[in-house]
């Protein structure tokens, strides 16, 4: 009887474990795939239907970019709600205004009203990511949060995997249109899930309440302005290269190289590939070896890739500079989210959090944006080049001033 006992005990850390992993399948993971291979669907055919409103690269990248505006702006405020009406109506709240802000691109006619739907898409989307990302930092214990980050991560990729090959083929088949509404569906049905299975949660309770969270997010600040300064910087040049390259790709393939909207979503999608199938080891070397394992790496060899596409001249030699890319790219999955959940205080998680991807977004708006206006002025090939010391930055400052922050498993 005792043996039993003894096997019944060992097997409850499993099996809360299964149970824990069964309901993020669910519950989150779900959704964030149906989002991200939604928002995949757009990356190769939202910069080319921009280019149809006969308007600048600044302004195409402007296009693209404004979800990133949308997010960057939300986020502290999305990360003030999270505290204050807890995280499942934040995430619904979310993903509902990335449902009809997609579903609106299909019959919006003026560019300036495409900006605007894009940027209210990235307040959905900063609801939905920062809800998410603080409910995986107070749920996952720390030796297991960077594989169950990258899974977020991968989970993204997987989105630009399928999402660019399905967005070409719609729009060289039917129509630009044809890809923002089945964006905006993939949106929708996310949203179903997210109110049929997202357990229902309250606002935890903090001494002082919301001036209480910001106190303690405060504190934090300033006993670690150093660290926190740092790895500031690295998030913001890591979020630059990977935004950047989304705007680079298409638009370099399509007006220097000629391809058409299906080759330029091929070249993504089998980059993506790639990218995905790096997740698992990723996140495997950031709870066994440390954090900076898998980021350092990983945005050096973005800018290799990078520094490559201005060589190229035919669809093959695209994609080989962007699988390049891909295998960067996915070696960093969930490297950031991963390093700010480490840094996040308790009791004002959501707050720091906001903070932190108020950080990050800064750089994924930046990035189009900068390779838009250096391409008006230097032309693509100048801004590629501009867009991989941008990754080469970010490894250095990740390798020599942003501090370890995995701690070792405590028994």
């Amino acid at each position: 009887m005792g043996d039993g006992l003894t096997r019944v005990t060992d097997s409850q850390p499993t099996q809360r474990k299964a149970a824990r992993d069964t309901g993020l399948l669910v519950a989150v993971y779900a959704p964030a795939a149906l989002l991200a291979f939604g928002q995949g669907v757009l990356v190769a055919t939202l910069p080319l239907y921009a280019s149809t409103f006969g308007v600048s690269y600044t302004l195409v990248s402007l296009a693209v970019g404004a979800a990133a505006l949308g997010t960057l702006v939300t986020d502290v405020p999305a990360g003030a709600l999270v505290g204050r009406l807890g995280l499942r109506r934040t995430m619904t709240i979310g993903t509902a205004l990335v449902a009809v802000s997609t579903l609106a691109l299909a019959v919006v006619s003026n560019f300036w009203l495409l900006v605007l739907a894009r940027v209210l898409a990235g307040i959905g989307t900063a609801m939905w990511g920062l809800s998410r990302h603080a409910f995986i930092a107070t749920a996952i214990p720390i030796s297991e949060r960077g594989r169950a980050i990258s899974v977020f991560g991968g989970i993204n990729r997987m989105g630009t995997f399928g999402g660019p090959a399905v967005g070409g083929a719609l729009a060289a088949w039917l129509s630009y249109r044809a890809s923002f509404v089945a964006s905006g569906l993939l949106a929708a049905f996310a949203l179903a899930l997210a109110v049929r299975y997202i357990p229902r949660d309250s606002p935890q309770p903090v001494e002082g309440g919301g001036r209480g969270r910001w106190r303690v997010v405060g504190a934090v600040l300033r006993q670690n302005r150093r660290d926190l300064a740092a790895a500031a910087v690295a998030q913001t040049l890591a979020q630059m290269i990977r935004a950047g390259r989304l705007f680079l790709v298409p638009v370099f393939g399509a007006d220097v190289i000629g391809l058409d909207a299906a080759q330029v979503g091929l070249i993504m999608t089998i980059s993506s590939l790639l990218d995905v199938a790096m997740f698992i080891p990723a996140g495997h070397l950031m709870d066994r070896y440390g954090r900076k394992t898998a980021a350092v790496p990983s945005f050096a060899v973005m800018a290799c890739g990078v520094a490559l596409i201005p060589l190229t001249d035919s669809f093959s030699t695209l994609l080989a500079a962007t699988a390049v890319v891909g295998i960067g790219n996915g070696l960093g999955s969930g490297t950031m989210m991963t390093l700010g959940a480490d840094l996040a205080p308790e009791g004002a998680t959501g707050e720091f959090l906001g903070l932190w991807r108020l950080i990050g977004d800064a750089g994924g708006f930046l990035g189009p944006v900068a390779v838009g206006a250096i391409a008006g002025a230097a032309g693509l090939r100048g801004s590629a080049v501009v867009l991989a010391i941008v990754g080469v930055a970010a490894s250095a400052t990740l390798a020599f001033l942003v501090r370890e922050t995995r701690h070792a498993a405590t028994t």
